[in-house]
């Protein structure tokens, strides 16, 4: 498991649909070793904090596996590495094989694997096709978000060193189809419900499905 590539953008103004948006979305490839800190990269700056960035979405992954899918399915299109708003496109962490809660070193830094990502409409935004987000989803190819247990430094091809996993937890494939399934998984929802390492907004929305679905007739949820 290695570094591809490490990513960075500032925020800027783009026009969608006759509305100005400020995006962090547009990602370039960085040179040199990058500082990681507590709330992004150094370089790096989340646009709307309301529902961007914090301690649980300092550093968002991108597996690199995924942009030959996206080739295909997207065969006009541009993919550059953190062509999906990635801070670090990955080789060897996939989402299937990857556990909420895995703690990795990478370069000097220690990062911990906290939620999958749900993407905004400004994914289609940066693709200019506005059912991008919901061919996203289905595709079930989300990345993952990390937060930092230690700042340090990461550079292009560091490898990725997993120290640490929870007994018991789910992976970030689990978490997404639990999340997007038309039909509750009471199992799962209940794990996820119960997962610490999950933060706390993510286990009360499982939280909630669980009690809507098992709510008995004439109760109220």
């Amino acid at each position: 498991m290695r570094v591809v590539s490490i990513n960075v953008g500032l925020p800027r103004e783009v026009e969608a649909q006759g509305t100005i948006v400020l995006t962090s979305i547009f990602k370039t490839p960085a040179s040199g070793p990058v500082q990681v800190r507590w709330l992004n990269l150094e370089g790096d700056q989340q646009s709307d904090l309301r529902v961007h960035g914090g301690a649980d979405k300092a550093v968002y992954v991108y597996p690199a596996e995924h942009y030959g899918f996206w080739r295909a399915e997207l065969p006009a299109a541009a993919l550059p590495w953190g062509v999906f708003g990635e801070n670090l496109t990955t080789n060897g962490l996939r989402e299937d094989t990857t556990y909420v809660g895995d703690r990795f070193h990478i370069g000097s830094a220690e990062l911990v694997v906290t939620q999958p990502r749900i993407p905004c409409f400004k994914l289609g935004i940066r693709f200019g096709r506005p059912d991008m987000v919901k061919r996203f989803l289905e595709s079930g190819r989300s990345g993952f978000y990390l937060s930092v247990a230690q700042e340090g430094a990461v550079s292009v091809g560091d490898p990725i060193t997993l120290v640490a996993r929870e007994h018991g937890s789910l992976t970030v494939a689990d978490l997404v189809g639990v999340y997007t399934a038309e039909a509750p998984n009471h199992d799962l929802l209940r794990r996820a419900s119960e997962l610490p390492a999950l933060p706390a907004g993510w286990r009360d929305h499982f939280r909630k499905q669980l009690e809507n679905t098992t709510a008995s007739p004439g109760r109220t949820p």
